[in-house]
Order: structure tokens, then sequence, then C-alpha cells
């Protein structure tokens, strides 16, 4: 069963999670280098995927329409690749761009282009007023996309964590863009 679809790009198709989609977060979880920034690559245990991630994303669809997590899929052969994100503050005035990618998807431009759609979509569409993303330091392909679709650097900030992974001492750091900055004017934004 397939869950409603968001939107479209060129080479993408966002659709709403589904309960079938259980297998597809614990496989995109499983990968060590998917993880690597997020848990140092450690995978997610399906029990939690399963009873705790998946029903989140699926009850968050109704609290905040528009906002939430999305399965991307190829928009040509249906493959999953990921997901990506507009997670809402707790007012819904502000969103989190997020995004997660299987490795086979990285270097194509797809996060970019996700993105970038999900950008228009929360200032046109929503109207939220703030789109903000946040990696670790060290994740410079991150940090690429978000400075590629018009985020700006805000700040890096260091979090206390006990079990700190490869890269936490060099902290985290933030980008936004406001809807009063929208579009961006930054080359090959739009």
């Amino acid at each position: 069963m397939s869950g409603e679809v968001l939107l479209e790009t060129e080479r993408l198709r966002l659709r709403r999670f589904t309960t079938d989609d259980v297998d597809n977060l614990v496989g995109l979880d499983a990968d060590p280098e998917v993880m690597r920034f997020l848990t140092g690559g450690e995978p997610t245990p399906p029990e939690k995927v399963r009873d705790e991630h998946l029903p989140r994303i699926l009850a968050g669809y109704d609290r905040r329409p528009g906002l939430g997590r999305w399965v991307a899929e190829d928009r040509s052969t249906g493959e999953f690749l990921g997901w990506f994100a507009l997670d809402p503050s707790d007012d819904g005035v502000e969103a989190e761009l997020g995004y997660r990618l299987r490795r086979e998807a990285w270097g194509r431009g797809l996060a970019t282009e996700g993105s970038r759609a999900l950008l228009r979509h929360a200032f046109e569409t929503v109207g939220v007023g703030r789109v903000w993303a946040e990696t670790m330091a060290v994740n410079a392909g991150s940090r690429a996309v978000m400075e590629r679709v018009g985020l700006r650097y805000v700040r890096t900030f260091h979090l206390h964590f006990t079990d700190p992974i490869p890269g936490t001492e060099h902290g985290e750091v933030e980008y936004e863009l406001l809807r009063s900055e929208w579009p961006p004017s930054a080359p090959g934004t739009r």
C-alpha cells in the first residue's frame, strides 16, 4: 500500500509513510555509513523503528498538516531511496529540514533536489516562518547540501554526550532560511 504523495520532483516522489515501510526504514538505519554521523554507525534496533519511530512519524501527519517525514522514492522505478523531513516546531511556525538517503542514492544530487522542493513547500504552501537544519560540524556532505539549497550558517554549538561519536568534539552546526529570504538569491538555489 502506497502513502499519499506530497510532491514530485524531476526524479523523486515524496509520499507519506505507511506501516508497510518498516523494513525500508530498518534497512536504511542498518547501514553503518548512513548512520555514521548519527550513531557512529550503530544500527537502529528493528523493534525501535517498528514500535517507536514509525508510529511517531504516522501520528505526526495529523498534528501539523503539510509537515512531517516522507518516503523518498525514485519517480521512475518506485525504488525506496530514503526519507526527507520538515519536522515541525511545537507551535508549527518553524520546521527542521532533514534527509536520510540510502548510500546508493548519494552523490547524485537527490538530497539537494528533495530539499529544494521541501523548502518551496514549507514557505509557499505551509507558510512556515523559518526552516533550519543541523548536523555534526564534520559532516561536510550534509553541510554542502544545506548551502546549495540556500540555507546559511548560523552557529556552531557543543552538546554533551555520554557516549560521543568521532567528530563530536568539533560540535554541531545550525543553518537556516527565513521566509522573508525566500527564494534565496545564491546561484543555483532555485
